[in-house]
């Protein structure tokens, strides 16, 4: 039978017991010499009463005990009876199902929240988040991997990293997504930082995402000077082939018929000659670039950094160019194998070192280079080429990694190019800063 008509039944039978002897209490005071059974009749109108009132009240106090249960989470409760007839068997069954719903929905809300801050945690764009009152929190890993260098919560302790990108955390990024240069793991680093307003515990918060996109724009850069590359030297070759050519075949007339009695004809064959020189030059000078527009063939291995480090150093020190500079190779403690091409990888350090030796002796009267092993605070391996040469401007520090680009009379443009090539497919990066006494430092990040 349902709860109400339990509750009805149970409430007019105590009701009617309580009228009846509030009656048998009535009657008994009109009858003389009935003192005891006045006591008694009055005994039993307060037993009644109290049956009443307790039958009434339990229901309020089961209902007070669930309320009371759910408000502090205890989902431990229960509210079943043992008196059958009484229908709060029938309340006390619904309030139990209620409780391990909630309970169960409890259960859920906490695995899906894990499951979203797992989520959270490991995705690959770093998170931060931005509190109405200016406190920044790294949300996930991939923040706390890329924003190292700070110390404080507040966004002014982010412009450690520029202005660019604490102004972006203050909610320029809102809705306006923009590139921000930032330096990550030593490297200077190209990052899409972009940003949205969302409701949290009933407060508004910013939620900034910081995606590194160095990688991909160093991939389409390099692809637009291959092709362009490509391009160019297919063309030129295509229009030269013939133009050699010809200039060989004429030098070989010109030698036949010149017997030296006719100054205009010796004229005339020097010129063919210096024409055909010329234009060997051009040809060797354009193979020497279709180089650029291969992607070098990465072969991985694990290097042992310190025999490496030793084996270049007996290289450069066998090297003409550096005789007279003062050499120092230094490597960190406990460093783990290098997955790398050693054949490439040391190509482009042997070539950074004979830079930094030209560079240190054309400047400096105690001409120094170092070369430097160590690891970033991330765990990637960091390679340092320094001299006390002039340095690199600032202006020109991105301008020295472009193909056909040098400051060098009679350099090529190809080694930096190359050596930039070579990092990036290695998935590193390569940058320039300034070192400790006025040179240049060539950072390498694998």
């Amino acid at each position: 039978m349902p709860f109400r008509s339990h509750f009805i039944l149970g409430l007019v039978w105590r009701i009617a017991l309580l009228l009846l002897l509030v009656f048998a209490f009535v009657q008994s005071l009109g009858m003389p010499g009935l003192g005891a059974a006045r006591i008694v009749a009055a005994l039993l109108v307060a037993g009644a009463a109290l049956l009443l009132w307790r039958h009434v009240q339990r229901t309020n106090m089961e209902l007070t005990r669930f309320i009371e249960a759910v408000r502090f989470g205890d989902f431990s409760q229960g509210f079943a009876h043992r008196f059958q007839d009484s229908g709060f068997a029938d309340l006390g069954k619904v309030l139990d199902e209620s409780l391990k719903k909630l309970r169960d929905d409890k259960h859920k809300l906490i695995d899906a929240n894990r499951f979203y801050e797992a989520v959270l945690d490991d995705a690959p764009a770093a998170l931060v988040i931005v509190d109405s009152a200016g406190k920044v929190d790294l949300a996930n890993k991939a923040a706390r991997r890329l924003l190292i260098r700070h110390q404080g919560v507040r966004i002014e302790d982010f412009r450690e990293y520029g202005d660019a990108f604490a102004d972006a955390l203050e909610g320029g990024a809102v809705k306006r997504p923009r590139l921000v240069p930032l330096l990550s793991d030593g490297v200077p680093q190209t990052m899409l930082v972009s940003a949205a307003v969302v409701h949290r515990l009933g407060g508004l918060v910013r939620v900034v995402a910081v995606q590194p996109i160095q990688g991909e724009l160093n991939a389409i850069e390099i692809a637009a000077q291959s092709d362009l590359i490509r391009v160019l030297t297919h063309e030129i070759m295509n229009s030269m082939t013939p133009v050699t050519s010809l200039a060989n075949t004429a030098t070989d007339l010109m030698r036949r018929v010149d017997k030296g009695a006719d100054p205009l004809v010796s004229d005339a064959r020097l010129a063919v000659e210096t024409l055909a020189r010329r234009a060997d030059g051009v040809m060797n000078f354009v193979e020497s670039y279709r180089q650029i527009s291969r992607a070098p063939d990465i072969r991985r291995r694990p290097i042992d950094i310190a025999a490496w480090a030793s084996e270049l150093a007996a290289l450069f020190g066998a090297d003409d160019r550096a005789a007279g500079v003062a050499f120092e190779c230094t490597v960190s403690e406990a460093m783990p194998a290098l997955e790398a091409d050693p054949d490439l990888m040391s190509q482009v350090l042997i070539n950074l070192l004979r830079n930094a030796a030209e560079a240190a002796r054309s400047h400096s009267e105690a001409p120094r280079v170092a070369l430097r092993f160590s690891l970033t605070r991330a765990g990637r391996v960091q390679i340092e080429v320094e001299d006390n040469g002039p340095g690199v401007p600032q202006g020109l520090r991105q301008d020295v990694f472009l193909p056909f680009f040098t400051t060098k009379a009679k350099g090529t443009g190809v080694g930096l190019s190359l050596a930039r090539q070579v990092v990036l497919a290695h998935r590193g990066a390569i940058s320039i800063l300034d070192g400790r006494e006025g040179g240049a430092l060539f950072r390498i990040v694998i």
